[in-house]
Order: structure tokens, then C-alpha cells, then sequence
């Protein structure tokens, strides 16, 4: 009998993890590292209704992944089975919150932790120069770590800023007992997000933080490189399509300014080359700069090469009149 009660709980674990994951294809597979039963559940009562904690062994999860994948192929379970490593946990979104929110969430459950003799350092930490605030019979805790002390005032002080914690190297006995003296709790403990699920597919939490306005600037980027290459190889892509059109208009303006023809979109320019003086009058902001954009200099120069030819062939015409 208690095998088959082993087994019809497993079986109904099974069953509600692949549920959660077809069901609710968005969630953050969560590390649980030194998160306390109390942290825990005030988390679950902070997210109800908001989104749904589900822990167990791997192995149990990874039998249920892989049952899961057989019968929905299509749901990604094999990719998330293969990110079961450590203690982890899954928070599927539910009700329609975002993952966001879910984040928000657990960043406001967090608690501050004192260093432990034996774990594995999480954060860099200095003691600042100056004074501890400890009476000059505890100067031998600072002895056993070769840090330069003074007695000033009746009370200990350090001589320079001594780094007492490195990232990823082990607590000694003696800085947990000088860190606990100092009352300086230096590790931040809380369900921290590695990897998100989401429509079948698995990716790092670091995807969660870019912004809206990264991923625009990034899109506009390359279409610009799109329709720069395009119209590079000749090969014409909807990017490029505005950027070919311009360049015609251009093409067209340039020959219907020396024909007698015209249409709406180039009365303006026909006008300019008209009377350029008229209209630098009419648009002092435009033509005020000599030296600047290209519009407002190139104009003018093209007027006054048309208007040289013009005298040149009022001259000839004098010559061939008086001497004829």
C-alpha cells in the first residue's frame, strides 16, 4: 500500500506540472538557494491568485518533462528539462500577470543574512577605515586577520579599509565571528530568476530587463543596414523602397528643371530654379545657412550656373548684332 500511495502522488505531481506547462506556457524557473519555509510562504500568499509555486526533487521533474514532452512535443518541455540543475522551482503566471510583476514581487521579499563559516561568499565587502565602535579588548579578533588597528579614544579603529569578503571564496570562522561583531550582515538571500519559460522556449532572465525602447532603436538599426545593403547590390527590399523612390524624384526633378514640363510635386522646385532670390526671401531660415545642410547651398549654386549661360548667350547674340 505504501508504494501505491508513493506512486499516485507522483503520478498526480506529474500530471500538474505538465497541466502548468501547457496550460500556463509562461514562467521563471526560480533558484531557491537559503530561502527559508517563512520566505516561502509569504511569497505564496503575496502571488495568489497571481501565479502558482511549484518545487520538487529533479528527478522527479525531469521524469515529468519528459512524460509532458512525449504527449505535447510542441510545448518545449525537453529544453526545460534540460535546465533542471540545483534547487530550483517553477512560477507559472496565471490570471494574466505579467512576468514582470511576478519579479516585482519577489524582489520585495528579501532578507539581509549574517555571514555563515563554511559558504561560499556572495558579495565583495570592505570594512571602511576609522572607527569600529569595539572596546580595546576584542583587538584580537582583528589580529587573526592581520588587520592594522589603533586604540583611539577608548575604542578600536582601523588604520585602512581592509577587504574582509571576496566573491566566490569561503567565510572563515574568524570573519564570521568579526562580521557579527560589527553587526554587518552582508548576504541578501530571495528567489533569484535565472531562466524564463515562455512560448516553448527557454532563455536567460537577462532577456526580462531590456526595454522597449532598446529593442526599437535596435530594430530601426537594422533597417537602415537592410536598406543600405540593398541598395548597395542593387536588389530592391521593401526597406530600401522609400530610399529608391527618393533617389527617382530626385532624378525626375533634376530633368523636368531644364524642360518645359511640369507636375505638382516639382512646381517648387521649378519655382526655385525660377527665381531663386524670391525664394530665399520668402525662406530666410533655409538659405541663411552658406556652409551648412546640403539643400540650402547646393540650390543657389545651381541657380546662378543656370543664369551664367544665360548671359553668356545674350552676349554672343550683342556681338553677332553689331557686327553683322
Amino acid at each position: 500500500m505504501p508504494n501505491k500511495d508513493k506512486l499516485a502522488k507522483k503520478g498526480v505531481y506529474f500530471e500538474k506540472l505538465i497541466n502548468l506547462c501547457v496550460e500556463y506556457p509562461q514562467a521563471l524557473v526560480v533558484h531557491v538557494d537559503h530561502v527559508g519555509s517563512l520566505q516561502m510562504q509569504n511569497i505564496r500568499i503575496a502571488l495568489r491568485g497571481k501565479a502558482v509555486l511549484l518545487m520538487g526533487k529533479n528527478s522527479m521533474i525531469r521524469k515529468a518533462l519528459s512524460i509532458g514532452h512525449e504527449r505535447h512535443p510542441d510545448a518545449g518541455l525537453d529544453k526545460l528539462r534540460s535546465i533542471v540543475v540545483g534547487n530550483i522551482g517553477f512560477m507559472f503566471a496565471v490570471g494574466g500577470t505579467t512576468l514582470d510583476d511576478i519579479r516585482e514581487e519577489l524582489a520585495k521579499h528579501r532578507f539581509m543574512s549574517a555571514a555563515k563559516a563554511g559558504q561560499l561568499a556572495l558579495v565583495d565587502l570592505s570594512i571602511p577605515s576609522g572607527p569600529t565602535g569595539m572596546d580595546p579588548s576584542q583587538t584580537s579578533f582583528f589580529q587573526a586577520l592581520n588587520i592594522g588597528t589603533k586604540i583611539v579614544k577608548g575604542q578600536i579603529e582601523l588604520v585602512s579599509e581592509y577587504q574582509i569578503l571576496k566573491i566566490g571564496e569561503k567565510v572563515s570562522l574568524s570573519q564570521q565571528v568579526l562580521l557579527g561583531k560589527l553587526s554587518i550582515k552582508p548576504f541578501e538571500y530571495g528567489m533569484v530568476v535565472q531562466q524564463v519559460y515562455q512560448d516553448a522556449t527557454v532563455f536567460s532572465a537577462a532577456v526580462l530587463d531590456i526595454k522597449p525602447a532598446e529593442l526599437i532603436a535596435k530594430f530601426v538599426s537594422g533597417i537602415s543596414n537592410i536598406a543600405a545593403f540593398s541598395r548597395e547590390i542593387g536588389v530592391p527590399t521593401e526597406a530600401g523602397i522609400p530610399h529608391a523612390f527618393g533617389n527617382a524624384f530626385k532624378n525626375v526633378a533634376a530633368l523636368v528643371g531644364d524642360i518645359d514640363f511640369a507636375f505638382k510635386e516639382v512646381e517648387e522646385v521649378k519655382a526655385f530654379l525660377a527665381d531663386p532670390e524670391a525664394f530665399a526671401a520668402a525662406n530666410p531660415v533655409a538659405s541663411s545657412g552658406g556652409g551648412g545642410g546640403g539643400g540650402g547651398g547646393a540650390a543657389p549654386a545651381a541657380a546662378k550656373a543656370a543664369a551664367a549661360p544665360v548671359e553668356e548667350e545674350e552676349e554672343e547674340d550683342m556681338d553677332f548684332d553689331l557686327f553683322g
